[in-house]
């Protein structure tokens, strides 16, 4: 698959008359898209709702457009309930999954009246203490083992930290049951950033058949399927992407023969998805500052790994386009660095790419979903701007750079950074 960037150099560079680089842009105009397109695919479900990933990309006016789009929440921190809150996005719009939860996360979530997720038997009585128990509540299962598509382990469950044994959730529901919940959920996160369009209607059928073990086992009306996140994208252009609608699909396929002769054809399916709703929809905008020609070439960027931690820390491959040369012969090998005081600081590692100029802009792309979100103050490096380009063209600013006056805002009881700006 072609990798293609959806600016240009003629826009990156009218862009940045207005906001310095490094910034993350985002195309407003795909993003809508996309959400249509995932509510299409799973339209034969008449209660579906994709639950947007809010750690992929907590950006309030992300959040706002995919809430016009009738996108919900999934929040796993307090400060992503109010996130979520600002936003106008409360009560079944949130789903609540988190683990090791702190009182007023729960507490915060039950005010909302989200659907909250248990991730442990042990948090039943935890909640009990701090919350209300709802009519429509969920548990998270991990079935253990691996999770094996077509003779592959796509993951291991059995090293996650997240979900209840089997056991435990027919003896969590009993409990839920005997607390007033009337509507049950189950929800399952199997394995990450698939690139497989098995993946969603294989779990879906480890869910339904579960879901109707439990309902003869204790009774309750299971209300939703969650099949949570998962669902990837193609960061490597000889990677092919996934189809949605293949997906959906295949979902409904296993929904048609598990659930629908159980009598269960009233439950809803929920989804998860943050990696797949914006990842391809985000770039990362940064200038070449400096070479470097030692035992390798080096490009060196005005960003970092602060702005974009996935390749440092995984060892994740982002696509890299030097704007204005996209058919340019790519006969130069570089690493592209940032600038912090760590080896691992690499966007790219023996990347053939053209010929970068000082001064050349470089659009790292899919970094729509946990690219902002996971960066950090290493060095004192500050966070980048968040852009949106919006449909018509134009340009909003959603999310400022930060300045070394919030860096410091933390001693701000010190006075000792009150003449900084």
């Amino acid at each position: 698959m072609e990798k293609k960037p959806f600016v240009t150099l003629e826009q990156v560079q009218e862009l940045v008359k207005t906001y310095p680089t490094p910034f993350h842009l985002y195309d407003e105009k795909a993003i809508r898209e996309n959400a249509r397109r995932v509510k299409e695919a799973f339209s034969w479900n008449p209660g579906f709702k994709e639950y947007f990933a809010v750690k992929a990309t907590p950006t309030p006016r992300l959040l706002q457009i995919l809430h016009e789009e009738g996108f919900g929440c999934d929040c796993s921190s307090y400060t992503e309930l109010q996130m979520s809150r600002a936003c106008g996005i409360t009560g079944h719009e949130i789903m609540f999954s988190s683990n090791v939860t702190p009182d007023e996360d729960f507490k915060l979530a039950s005010d909302l009246d989200a659907i909250i997720n248990f991730d442990d038997i042990t948090h039943l009585d935890y909640y009990d203490r701090v919350g209300e128990w709802k009519e429509t509540m969920s548990c998270r299962y991990n079935p253990g083992g691996d999770f094996v598509l077509e003779n592959e382990i796509m993951d291991t469950p059995q090293e996650a930290k997240y979900g209840m044994t089997r056991e435990q959730l027919s003896q969590a529901f009993r409990i839920m049951k005997d607390k007033g919940v009337k509507h049950f959920g189950i929800h399952a996160f199997l394995a990450s950033n698939t690139v497989a369009n098995e993946y969603y209607p294989a779990l879906a059928r480890i869910l339904f058949q579960t879901a109707v073990e439990l309902q003869k086992e204790t009774g309750v009306h299971i209300a939703f399927i969650n099949l949570s996140g998962g669902v990837g994208i193609p960061y490597k252009p000889w990677q092919e992407p996934n189809d949605i609608f293949a997906i959906g699909e295949g979902v409904r396929r296993a929904f048609e023969e598990v659930l629908v002769p159980a009598g269960m054809s009233d439950i809803s399916i929920f989804t998860e998805m943050g990696r797949y709703i914006l990842g391809p929809y985000g770039a990362l905008i940064a200038k070449c500052i400096h070479h470097k020609h030692t035992h390798k070439e080096y490009a060196g960027l005005d960003a970092c790994a602060a702005n974009l931690m996935r390749p440092a820390m995984y060892g994740a491959y982002h696509h890299i386009t030097v704007l204005g040369k996209e058919d340019a012969l790519r006969d130069r090998t570089y690493d592209v660095t940032g600038g912090l005081c760590e080896n691992n600081d690499k966007f790219a590692v023996d990347r053939n790419l053209p010929r970068i100029d000082i001064g050349d802009y470089v659009y790292i792309h899919d970094t729509g979903a946990h690219g902002f979100s996971m960066g950090y103050n290493y060095n004192g490096k500050l966070r980048s701007a968040e852009v949106l380009l919006r449909e018509d063209g134009s340009s909003e600013l959603i999310r400022r750079a930060e300045t070394p006056k919030d860096y410091f805002a933390t001693f701000d009881f010190t006075h000792l950074f009150d003449d900084v700006e």
